[in-house]
C-alpha cells in the first residue's frame, strides 16, 4: 500500500517515532512518503539539537538506509508549535494518490485544515494524539479545546476517522469528548535489535578513555535546554558526586543552544567538579553505542522517546516524576526525583552507583524486559499499518 504520513516537523536523523515507524512500514513492504515543513523557518528550539545545515543531503541519506521518500512543503511561518504550511497542501496529498493518510497530530492546524476538509479529499485517514496535561501551557487553550468540540470533534466521530493515542492519558476525552472507548492506544517503542545490550562495546569504550573496568558511567543524550533542565541539571552536577569504592563518570551527548541559557549551562559544566566526557550529537543510527557503554540513563525534565531506547539497552534510569514517569520507574526500572529537586536527582544517582551488583543487575533486566515485552517496535509498528489498512478497507466498502 502507499502510506503518506503528514507531520510538522520531522528530522531524519532524530529518534522520533516517525523516523522509525516509517523505517519499518517499509520493511513490512509498504510505499512510504513523508510530507513535512522546509526548516529553514523551522524555530530554533526545534531544530538546533540536530541542525539545519546540509538537511537535503540528510534527507537523502535517510532515504537510503530506509526507502522512506520525502518531500518538504513550504511554510508561511511557525506559530506555538505548529506549521502553517502554504497553500498547495492538500492538492500535493491528493496527486500522490495514497491510500492512506496518516496525520501526526489530530490537533494540529495542518490536521485541522484537514478534517475539515475530509469529505473532499476523498481518502482514508487516520490520526495519532501525543498530547499530555502537562505540555499543554497555551495561553487560549480553553478557548481552543471549545472549538476543537464543537467544530472537530463531531468530523473525527460522525466519520468514524481511527484516532490512536501513543501516550496512555485521557487528554482527548477530557479535553476534546473523544471517549477512549473510540481510540486505540499504540505506545512509543523502540528496535530491540539494534539497541540491545553489549558488554563488548562498553569494555572497549573505557579502554579508548583510559577508564577503569568497574567505574559506573551515568549517560544523558539530548538537548540542554530549558525544556529539558538543562541548568537544573549543570547545577546537580556541580559538586563532585562520590560514590563508596569506585569512579563515576558522566558522558553527555548533545551541543547548546548559542543563547543565554546555553551559555549559561556551558559555564556551569565547565566548573563541576564531575568527570564529564561531552560528545556532540549522535544520529539515531549512531546512539546506540553510546547506550552500550553505559550503566544508567538520567533525564534531568521531558523524558524523550530515547527513554525507549536506553532501556532497550538495559539502562535503569533516572526521571522527573509526572504523571507518565511513575510507570516507566515502576518494578525496578528505575528512580524518580521531585520537580528541580538537585538533592533527590543526585541521591538517585548515588543509589544505583552503590547498589549491589544482584539487585542492580534486576533493574537491568527489569528495564530490557520491560522494552521487549511492551515496546518492541517491529511490533507496534504493524499494529500502526492494521489500523491504516483496516481504515482503507472499512473506507472502501
Amino acid at each position: 500500500m502507499i502510506f503518506v504520513h503528514v507531520e510538522d516537523f520531522f528530522h531524519p536523523n532524530a529518534g522520533y517515532q516517525l523516523n522509525l515507524l516509517s523505517k519499518l512500514q517499509v520493511e513490512q513492504g509498504h510505499k512510504v512518503i513523508i510530507i513535512t515543513s522546509e526548516l529553514h523557518k523551522v524555530p530554533s528550539f526545534l531544530t538546533a539539537f540536530f541542525g539545519k545545515i546540509n538537511i537535503d543531503e540528510k534527507d537523502k541519506i535517510f532515504t537510503e538506509r530506509t526507502g522512506v521518500k520525502i518531500i518538504r512543503f513550504p511554510l508561511f511561518g511557525f506559530y506555538s508549535g505548529r506549521s502553517i504550511f502554504k497553500f498547495g497542501l492538500h492538492k500535493l496529498i491528493k496527486s500522490l494518490k495514497p491510500d492512506v493518510l496518516f496525520i501526526h497530530g489530530e490537533d494540529t492546524l495542518t490536521g485541522i485544515k484537514l478534517l475539515l476538509d475530509y469529505k473532499n479529499i476523498k481518502i482514508p485517514f487516520v490520526l495519532d494524539c501525543h498530547m499530555l496535561e502537562m505540555a499543554s501551557v497555551n495561553k487560549l487553550k480553553n478557548i481552543f479545546r471549545f472549538f476543537f468540540r464543537k467544530v472537530i470533534t463531531p468530523i473525527i466521530l460522525k466519520n468514524n476517522i481511527p484516532l490512536i493515542r501513543v501516550v496512555n492519558s485521557d487528554f482527548v476525552e477530557k479535553h476534546y469528548s473523544i471517549p477512549l472507548s473510540k481510540t486505540k492506544l499504540l505506545s512509543f517503542g523502540t528496535d530491540t535489535g539494534f539497541y540491545k545490550p553489549n558488554e563488548l562495546i562498553k569494555l572497549e569504550f573505557k579502554r579508548k578513555n583510559q577508564l577503569k573496568e568497574d567505574d559506573f558511567i551515568v549517560i544523558y543524550a539530548g538537548k540542554l535546554d530549558i525544556y529539558k533542565g538543562g541548568i537544573f541539571f549543570a547545577q546537580s552536577l556541580k559538586k563532585k558526586i562520590e560514590l563508596k569504592d569506585r569512579n563515576i563518570i558522566f558522558i553527555i551527548i548533545g551541543t547548546n543552544s548559542k543563547d543565554e541559557y546555553g551559555l549559561n549551562v556551558e559555564k556551569i559544566l565547565d566548573k563541576s567538579e564531575n568527570k564529564i566526557i561531552r560528545f556532540p550529537t549522535q544520529t539515531y543510527f549512531d546512539l546506540a553505542s553510546f547506550y552500550q557503554c553505559a550503566d544508567i540513563a538520567v533525564f534531568p525534565k521531558q523524558c524523550s522517546m530515547s527513554y525507549y531506547e536506553v532501556q532497550s539497552c538495559g539502562l535503569p534510569v533516572v526521571l522527573e516524576e509526572n504523571e507518565i514517569n511513575i510507570d516507566r520507574v515502576s518494578n525496578k526500572k528505575g528512580f524518580l526525583f521531585s520537580e528541580n529537586n538537585e538533592e533527590e536527582f543526585r541521591n538517585a544517582i548515588i543509589k544505583f552507583g552503590n547498589m549491589q551488583i544482584d539487585e542492580f543487575n534486576l533493574f537491568q533486566k527489569n528495564s530490557r524486559n520491560n522494552i521487549l515485552q511492551n515496546y518492541d517496535y517491529s511490533s507496534i509498528a504493524k499494529e500502526f499499518s492494521k489500523v491504516m489498512i483496516n481504515e482503507y478497507n472499512r473506507f472502501h466498502k
